[in-house]
């Protein structure tokens, strides 16, 4: 399946726990790679959430920001997180030494993420609610994704295309080609003033034959084609098989241009390349 490393997505969920908000963003990149964002209330959840982004992305630089916003609650209901106080007073008194006009403000101290804590917040219960954001997120990501990857899917089935054209164009004058040589050969030869082997002149025509055959490139270049149609059905993430398969297709190519014996070949050598070079640029962006 075509899919394209390259998205958006967000989820959000209101509830009695207050606003639970994803956002992912992807970039192309040669594995997967996770960047992750959470609350402290959240932290815990962090092997759940990389395994969970695993399971339905293969590759790609995945930036991940959960953000959480407590429902209101009432001063009866609030408390204080003495130990992460206790910390922070310590982390004040080293500092003060150095900084004996430092001073901490109270409303400040309580602005520090985890120090106020929520008596009625359901940490079990406000984590289900957190996956259940990133499962929405990630079912977005993934038809972002997919979209994306079928534009990407027509691009390249039109360079394929193109490919089996001009496949097609050389292999419909190579005989032409072939008669062309042997006419310039026996022309030459007419030209020699000493009688010659016929055997050892059969054998010339042959090595030179032999030299601008291309039936084996056109051939594999036919194959190549179809094995990249074949890849785009794939239920699975097939950019290195087609980055792989672009390999391939650039040394037919490549050994097609080498072999030309006319002005017809050589062009459509140079066009191949111009073709497998877009194909191979767009499939850098597949996952």
């Amino acid at each position: 399946m075509l899919r394209s490393m390259t998205a958006f997505a967000s989820a959000e969920s209101d509830s009695g726990h207050g606003t639970l908000a994803i956002e992912l963003r992807s970039v192309n990149h040669r594995y997967l790679e996770l960047g992750l964002r959470l609350p402290d209330e959240l932290r815990s959840l962090e092997p759940i959430v990389r395994e969970r982004v695993a399971t339905r992305l293969a590759r790609g630089k995945v930036d991940l920001g959960l953000r959480w916003k407590p429902a209101a609650a009432d001063a009866s209901t609030i408390a204080i997180d003495q130990d992460r106080v206790a910390r922070l007073a310590e982390a004040a008194h080293a500092l003060g030494a150095k900084f004996p006009e430092m001073r901490v403000e109270f409303t400040s101290l309580l602005a520090w993420p985890g120090v106020l804590l929520d008596r009625d917040t359901d940490l079990e219960s406000l984590r289900e609610a957190a996956l259940a954001v990133l499962d929405a997120a990630l079912d977005d990501m993934v038809a972002a994704r997919e979209r994306e990857g079928e534009r990407l899917g027509g691009f390249l089935r039109e360079r394929l295309d193109g490919i089996e054209r001009l496949v097609a164009e050389v292999r419909a004058h190579l005989p032409e080609v072939r008669t062309a040589l042997r006419a310039r050969f026996d022309a030459r030869l007419a030209e020699l003033k000493q009688p010659l082997d016929p055997g050892r002149i059969e054998q010339e025509v042959v090595l030179q034959l032999q030299r601008i055959d291309v039936d084996e490139e056109l051939d594999r270049l036919t194959a190549h084609v179809a094995e990249a149609r074949r890849i785009f059905g794939l239920k699975e993430a097939v950019g290195r098989r087609l980055d792989f398969l672009m390999q391939e297709f650039n040394r037919e190519a490549n050994t097609l241009g080498s072999k030309a014996a006319d002005p017809r070949t050589t062009k459509a050598a140079v066009e191949l390349k111009v073709l497998i070079e877009q194909m191979r640029e767009q499939i850098q962006n597949l996952e």
